[in-house]
């Protein structure tokens, strides 16, 4: 008897422990959290635009004309004419040479020349003389053959040094050194006393013509391709209007303010580069470009009617580089949408695939949607976006990796 009371104690004790400790986690149990609101977003709807397309190409100015001065005599260098780095005029005298020996060969071929016209009139009376004595036959005929021989040879001496008198004046001409074109001269190989020889390979000055002025640009034969398709593709459109009008942009950045024509596109194909030259002619009057300069030319491609453009917020990259952006679909869900990205323009990027008319592409919120998986609700703000902002420095990547 003894021995059941003390058991049903000990289970009396037991039972009133366990009560004691279901009664201390009751009042230590607290409410569920509360549910995280969706988080808050701006989008953008995309909707297809007329957009005219161009290309910044790299490339250097080159001089319209380009002329090398050289002697067409030898002599002796007595004056240097002009100023180096100076403009200078079409048939301006740069140097003048030693004129004095082609001056005497010009008197020399004067002086024959004038002693053959006077023997020639006694000469033509003999030889008239002896043919009216011939007949006669008070002469020879062979009197009469060496009279018109010698009149014949008299004839003859005259035409030659006639021509020798046109060669010394020539010769006598190119003692002044001219300018063959106007432009700007540079620096002279010469200096005053030097000697110098006909055709020498090296020039006494180079004048080079900068207004107006070419820009030679490469473009890769896989962009003309390109380019082609899309226009036989009807994707582009050539307005013909103003499409051989070019733009350019100087080294530092700034634009080039008056417009070039796009003059050419060589035929042949550089083999080592793998493009073409393109080659514009811009306006220079003020010397504002001079050859040998790096210049970016802007060329007309032709009008995307139904482009589609993203602002650059909207587009992220992820660890593989492929451009992404996040959308709101019908549900009101975040998804993700690989694209595939032509150029950029202004502050937008042109979507060649990977976005629709109507999708509605998330431009603000993207530092949130970095936590969260494609299939988060989402809840888009009234305020409407304003355009215009700049990209993040560190483009957001979403929890869960494109695939």
């Amino acid at each position: 008897m003894r021995l059941d009371r003390t058991v049903n104690t000990s289970r009396s004790v037991a039972l009133v422990a366990l009560l004691g400790v279901l009664v201390l986690a009751g009042c230590n149990r607290q409410p569920p959290p509360p549910a995280r609101p969706a988080p808050q977003v701006s989008t953008v709807t995309i909707q297809p635009q007329k957009v005219t397309l161009s290309t910044q190409l790299p490339g250097r100015t080159s001089a319209f004309r380009i002329a090398e001065i050289r002697p067409q005599v030898s002599g002796l260098i007595l004056k240097r004419l002009f100023t180096e780095g100076s403009e200078v005029k079409a048939g301006q005298v740069l140097f003048q040479i030693d004129s004095a020996p082609f001056q005497a060969a010009l008197d020399n071929a004067q002086a024959a020349l004038g002693r053959s016209e006077a023997n020639l009139a006694s000469i033509r009376s003999r030889a008239e003389r002896y043919n009216e004595l011939l007949a006669d036959k008070a002469v020879s005929q062979q009197d009469y053959d060496d009279a018109a021989a010698a009149l014949k040879q008299i004839q003859a001496d005259i035409e030659s040094w006639k021509a020798q008198v046109q060669t010394a004046r020539i010769s006598l001409g190119y003692t002044k050194v001219t300018a063959p074109i106007s432009g700007r001269i540079g620096k002279s190989s010469v200096t005053d006393g030097a000697i110098v020889t006909a055709y020498q390979p090296t020039a006494l000055a180079t004048i080079q013509q900068t207004d107006p002025i070419y820009a030679d640009v490469p473009q890769s034969t896989t962009e003309l391709l390109r380019l082609k398709q899309r226009l036989e593709g009807g994707r582009l459109r050539n307005d013909g209007t103003g499409q051989n009008k070019v733009r350019l942009i100087l080294e530092d950045g700034t634009p080039y303010p008056p417009e070039g024509i796009l003059q050419f596109s060589d035929i042949s194909v550089d083999p080592s580069t793998g493009s073409v030259i393109l080659r514009s002619v811009f306006p220079n009057p003020k010397g504002v470009l001079l050859p040998g300069m790096f210049v970016r030319v802007v060329v007309k491609e032709g009008i995307e009617e139904k482009a589609i453009l993203v602002p650059q917020q909207g587009v992220s990259r992820n660890p593989k580089g492929e451009p992404f952006a996040m959308i709101v679909d019908a549900e009101g869900k975040a998804g993700l949408r690989m694209l595939t990205l032509d150029r950029e323009i202004g502050d937008k990027w042109l979507v060649a695939a990977g976005l629709a008319p109507g999708d509605q592409v998330i431009v603000e919120g993207l530092q949130i949607l970095q936590m969260l998986r494609p299939g988060t609700p989402v809840t888009v703000k009234a305020t409407p976006f304003k355009e215009g902002g700049t990209a993040p420095a560190n483009a957001p990547r979403p929890a869960a990796e494109p695939k």
